[in-house]
């Protein structure tokens, strides 16, 4: 494999079973850029989009559609002879699998991200930057522990962005995002209570967004092999990045997304419907109820709590406040303000930027304000409340009310 990898001249997209060795499909890393600006042929998938799947999920292929896809590419496969043939074991082909993806490029369409950036990195001295990384780390592995003696594991991966971190669940899966959603709770919730007890500049003040999205993940050369870590690049990476450029220190920015819901009836008889981040989040909240007991500086918590910001009346039915961030190339995107709580026995500690500390304008922005309407009241630069429609908020009601529906009988049951 290292052989025809060529220290990252070459990539791997799949392979299939042979009784003396295995056959790969191995292309120039930058074939698949060319490949994809060509339309398909004669009717068939759209190339970028053959790809995709073919670089998602598992890359052991049936040995007629291996050539099939050897066809469609106009490549010769390449063949490595074993010692001995591979066991049909699915222990083996998932080792083979882990092998093969270090070696080659991988798409995922649907995985949460989180971001967290540390407020005014650039302006610490490079003793105070080293000492709030390795503090953020440090919540980073704490969050882990605890959400594991809750018996949650979440095999979280991370890469630096030199003033934070990209974290994200190598799992996949409906909970594994609501996992990894729970992490970025307690790593908030432990900086929060590290800095409070810190001295000088050696706890960061961290801003945070989670999203949900499409990424492609690779793994690049280290000396003559690649690396043991893997590197997330796209849509949810890109998306993250302009959130949290925009967010306010301590701010918690949750993106505007669709994913499945993990509420789906067990075993699932059909795929479950997708639900909205309002209604993703309002279902990770009824979950938090597993984390009780978590202790932060010996104190034990009772209770947590978390929910989007809301506008417009003062009862439960208040509208989702909706953000409407715009990029310095013009560009914009939605986004949601977490706010999240902590009832210890003898007081409460309050995380993300509180509703009640946006600007007045915004607070009092109707519910009902046309997207692209003049009247859009300031968060931040770049940062604006952009309201959903009344028609908007009917669907959104209907969404939850229908999700909720479906959860009741299963509570009765």
């Amino acid at each position: 494999m290292r052989k025809q990898w060529r220290l990252g001249q070459n990539i791997v997209l799949c392979w299939s079973a042979d009784e003396r060795g295995i056959l790969v499909i191995f292309v120039p890393h930058y074939f698949l850029g060319n490949f994809c600006a060509r339309p398909g042929v004669d009717g068939a998938q759209d190339n970028e989009a053959f790809v995709r799947e073919l670089i998602s999920g598992s890359r052991c292929k049936p040995r007629e559609e291996f050539f099939d896809i050897a066809n469609r590419l106009d490549i010769a496969p390449g063949f490595i002879r074993l010692d001995t043939p591979l066991a049909d074991d699915p222990a083996v082909v998932s080792a083979v699998e882990q092998l093969i993806k270090r070696y080659g490029l991988s798409y995922v369409s649907d995985r949460a991200v989180l971001l967290f950036d540390i407020a005014e990195f650039s302006l610490f001295t490079p003793f105070e930057q080293a000492s709030q990384l390795n503090s953020l780390s440090y919540s980073l592995n704490s969050a882990y522990n605890k959400l594991l003696a809750k018996g949650i594991e979440v095999h979280f991966s991370r890469t630096t962005t030199g003033d934070g971190y990209y974290v994200w669940n190598r799992a996949l899966g409906a909970q594994a995002n609501c996992d990894l959603f729970f992490f970025l709770l307690l790593v908030v919730a432990d900086n929060a209570v590290a800095r409070r007890a810190s001295h000088g500049n050696t706890v960061p003040v961290i801003r945070v967004a989670y999203h949900v999205g499409s990424h492609y993940e690779l793994y690049q050369a280290e000396g003559v092999n690649p690396t043991v870590h893997s590197y997330i690049v796209g849509d949810v990476t890109i998306e993250l990045a302009r959130m949290a450029e925009k967010a306010q220190p301590q701010q918690i920015l949750v993106g505007h997304f669709e994913t499945a819901s993990q509420c789906a009836p067990e075993p699932a008889t059909e795929p479950a419907a997708p639900v909205s981040a309002p209604g993703f989040i309002e279902q990770c909240n009824e979950g938090l109820s597993a984390l009780q007991g978590i202790q932060f500086a010996g104190k034990t918590v009772e209770r947590l709590h978390c929910g989007l910001s809301r506008v417009g009346g003062g009862d439960e039915r208040r509208a989702v406040q909706r953000l409407l961030i715009t990029d310095k190339h013009g560009l914009s995107r939605h986004a949601y303000n977490l706010e999240f709580t902590l009832e210890f026995e003898d007081r409460t500690l309050t995380l993300g930027l509180p509703e009640s500390a946006l600007p007045d304008d915004s607070r009092t922005a109707k519910p009902d304000t046309p997207m692209g309407s003049a009247h859009r009241a300031a968060v931040a630069p770049g940062l604006t409340v952009d309201e959903p429609t009344l028609q908007e908020q009917v669907e959104e009601l209907a969404s939850l009310l229908q999700d909720r529906f479906e959860r009741e009988p299963q509570e009765s049951n």
